[in-house]
């Protein structure tokens, strides 16, 4: 991923930037169909893998160069606009990756489950509208597709349809509700002001236009905060994570906590540095409560995980943390912060999807789900332990992994970065933070492979899942530790993003 300069193009030759839109969409909606006739399990797979590669192929012009499209003008003033620039591309290019990799492990996690094309459907649907939220080039754009994005996921979460997952659905869809209101009150507000602007680095508001409504503008960009924030699980918005993990399948959980999070943070993003500005909110009120609560979310998220003993709630509790690591990034307004922030979006999503796949194969192979029913698992299920491992060594922070990498920039630009006593409180909690990831991610390892002595060796058998489980979670765990290494062109892509935005 790398900027390259703008081409002027006429707007409506760039009709082709729907496709990898709508082909996902189109893709689930097929799924559905399919689902009510009896089709051999193998033409299900190979329609899947079909989606799969089309989307791919669909994608490679919209790495290339920057494009736009007018989609339609839902009133004379507020336009659905598409335009692809170097953060969509690095979230979009992050979307592909994932979803991907996670369907190979899906073929295989959901065969034989009764609403498996269902599955896929929604599934796809959400594929589809997370691209158009990278692709939206204006805040009416990004809200519309953002709440679409919740009511399409909603039944990711519900899919078992047993009371558990019920609950936790309407817990996740009232959460998500409350957060857009939220979102979309401060939006209403910067309105008055030409928020609605196509987004610009640096903010497109003139400060002659906010004078003397500084707080109500101060207000309002604090709402879509706490509104975008509600989907990244920032504090107090962050319970319906630890609710909803536990009860949705795997491959749910995985791009729930690796992407759908995320979509929090680039609203967070696109509001603050491509609407109101940071210059606008350095030093101010929101500034600081916006720190505040993204490190109180760090570490009571790190602190609910060490608590924790299910398995997946302790990862849903770890992302809340883990997430708010980014969100401490860009409250900063800071270059090396920002691209650690950057950084960490990418990581996190390679890690955590990791992990929850990982997981997900315990469960699917043993029926195990608490952490003390996991003595010897490194014994039956070798690969998916060390695949555990390795990605918990890297979200820890551990040099050379990904996962230092991104931690070094964030403490490195805190400590740098002119806020006062939390230059260095940050740091700090970021430090406390890794150790008690350290303390809920590492004994599943101790105790996998080094059961004790009391450990009945000989009952061990293996019970490694399919190579379509196993690859997808050896390509992650790989690029989660290779990239902390080779970081190349995606720290250069993201060093080129600070230096337009900061």
């Amino acid at each position: 991923m790398v900027l390259i300069e703008k081409e002027v193009i006429d707007m409506e030759q760039n009709i082709w930037l729907i496709v990898p839109v709508l082909l996902p969409i189109l893709g689930g909606l097929l799924s559905f169909l399919l689902g009510r006739r009896e089709v051999d399990q193998k033409k299900k797979n190979i329609y899947i893998v079909f989606i799969a590669v089309a989307e791919c192929l669909s994608m490679i012009p919209c790495f290339l160069t920057e494009h736009e499209l007018m989609l339609w003008k839902l009133t004379e003033t507020l336009p659905v606009y598409f335009r692809i620039d170097l953060t969509g591309r690095i979230f979009a290019g992050l979307i592909l990756m994932v979803f991907t990799l996670v369907s190979i492990y899906a073929l295989d996690y959901m065969s034989g489950d009764s609403h498996e094309m269902f599955f896929f459907g929604w599934y796809l649907m959400v594929e589809g509208i997370l691209i158009g939220l990278c692709f939206a080039g204006n805040l009416v754009t990004y809200y519309l597709f953002f709440e679409l994005m919740t009511l399409t996921s909603v039944p990711l979460i519900l899919h078992d349809l047993t009371h558990q997952a019920i609950m936790a659905a309407l817990k996740y869809l009232f959460y998500s509700v409350a957060g857009g209101f939220a979102a979309l009150f401060g939006i209403f507000i910067l309105s008055q002001y030409g928020g609605l602007g196509n987004f610009r680095a640096g903010g497109i508001l003139d400060a002659s236009a906010v004078q003397g409504h500084g707080q109500l503008y101060l207000t309002a960009v604090f709402l879509m905060i706490l509104g975008f924030g509600t989907k990244a699980g920032m504090f107090p918005m962050h319970s319906w994570l630890p609710a909803a993990h536990p009860v949705a399948p795997a491959p749910a959980s995985a791009v729930l906590s690796g992407i759908i999070t995320k979509m929090g943070v680039l609203g967070i993003l696109r509001s603050v540095y491509y609407v109101a500005g940071p210059e606008s909110l350095r030093g101010s009120w929101v500034q600081y409560l916006w720190i505040l609560l993204s490190l109180i979310t760090v570490f009571m998220g790190s602190m609910m995980a060490y608590r924790e003993p299910v398995m997946k709630r302790r990862l849903a509790y770890s992302t809340v943390s883990q997430v708010s690591y980014i969100l401490f990034g860009l409250s900063l307004f800071n270059r090396v912060a920002f691209v650690g922030a950057i950084l960490h979006v990418v990581f996190h999503s390679l890690v955590k999807d990791t992990l929850f796949l990982n997981v997900g194969a315990i469960i699917h192979q043993t029926g195990k789900t608490r952490i003390n029913q996991l003595r010897g698992i490194g014994k039956s299920m070798p690969v998916t332990i060390w695949c555990f491992t390795l990605v918990s060594v890297t979200l820890i922070g551990i040099p050379p992994t990904s996962g230092f990498l991104s931690k070094w920039n964030l403490c490195a630009g805190a400590l740098e970065s002119e806020v006062g006593v939390f230059s260095w409180i940050g740091p700090v909690v970021l430090l406390v933070s890794a150790l008690l990831t350290a303390g809920y991610l590492l004994p599943v390892t101790m105790n996998g492979f080094f059961p004790g002595v009391f450990y009945n060796y000989s009952k061990s058998e293996k019970k490694e899942p399919s190579w379509l489980m196993l690859v997808p979670m050896v390509l992650l765990t790989a690029l989660a530790v290779i990239l902390g290494i080779f970081p190349g062109m995606i720290l250069d892509s993201v060093r080129i993003l600070s230096e337009s935005l900061l």
